[in-house]
C-alpha cells in the first residue's frame, strides 16, 4: 500500500514520564554547569559578571533541553516530519542519504537512522537498550517504514528494509531484545563514544548475514 493514506503515525520512542525526568536532569545540569562557568568568571570579572554570566548559560541550555524535548517525530505518508519550534521534513523515497546512527550515553545506546535530504537531516530513533532490554518502535510503524524504504530511490533503502522486516520477524518469533538485529547492531558501536555512524558496508554485510 503506498505511504500516502492514512493519518499520521508518531515515531517517537520517549515516553511522556521519560521526556520529564530528561527535563529534570537537564535543567539540573544547567546549573551545575551555569554555577561552574560564573565561578571561573568570578575569578577575573567579579561577582555580579559572574552572576550574569551563569543566568545566561542556564537559560540558554535550558532552552536548548526544552526546544529538544518538544521534537515531535511523526511518518506522514512518505515523509518522517520533525516538529519543535519549527517544522522539517524528508522525503523517505527521494532521501540522499541514509546512515544508521549508535549514541552511547552511560550505557544506554540508541539505534537510529540519519535522514539526509537536501539541506535537511533528521535522526529517526529506532531503538533504545540499556543492559539486556529496552525500548523499540512499535510493530505498526516499523512495517510502515519498511514498507515505504522498500521503495525508496537510494539503494541503501532497501538494505534498512531488510533490517526492518528481519526485526519485525525476530519479535514474531519471540526473540529476546539481544537476539533481535538492532541490538546486535548496537553492539557493534565502539563503547565510550556519544555518537557514531556504523560503515554502510558493514550494515549490509550484516544485513545479509541474517536469515
Amino acid at each position: 500500500m503506498h505511504g500516502d493514506n492514512g493519518e499520521p503515525v508518531p515515531l517517537d520512542l520517549a515516553e511522556l514520564s521519560s521526556a520529564r525526568r530528561r527535563g529534570c536532569v537537564s535543567f539540573g545540569v544547567a546549573l551545575v554547569f551555569g554555577a561552574a562557568i560564573g565561578g571561573i568568571v568570578a575569578l577575573f570579572a567579579g561577582q555580579t559578571a559572574a552572576l550574569v554570566t551563569a543566568a545566561v548559560v542556564v537559560v540558554l541550555l535550558t532552552l536548548l533541553a526544552w526546544v529538544s524535548g518538544r521534537r515531535k517525530l511523526t511518518l506522514e505518508g512518505d515523509r518522517v516530519v520533525s516538529k519543535a519550534v519549527g517544522r522539517k521534513s524528508v522525503d523517505l523515497v527521494h532521501v540522499d542519504k541514509i546512515e544508521l546512527m549508535v549514541t552511547d550515553i552511560r550505557g544506554t545506546r540508541t539505534v537510529g537512522l540519519l535522514l539526509t535530504g537536501g539541506r535537511k537531516s533528521i535522526n529517526l530513533a529506532l531503538a533504545v537498550y540499556s543492559g539486556a532490554g529496552g525500548r523499540e518502535l512499535g510493530i505498526l510503524v516499523l512495517r510502515r517504514l519498511a514498507d515505504v524504504l522498500a521503495r525508496s530511490e537510494n539503494t541503501s533503502g532497501l538494505v534498512y528494509s531488510q533490517l526492518l522486516v528481519a526485526q519485525l520477524r525476530a519479535e514474531a518469533k519471540g526473540d529476546v531484545a539481544a537476539d533481535r538485529p538492532l541490538y546486535r547492531l548496537a553492539t557493534l558501536a565502539q563503547g565510550g563514544r556519544l555518537a557514531q555512524r556504523i560503515k554502510p558496508e558493514a550494515v549490509t554485510r550484516f544485513v545479509a548475514s541474517l536469515d
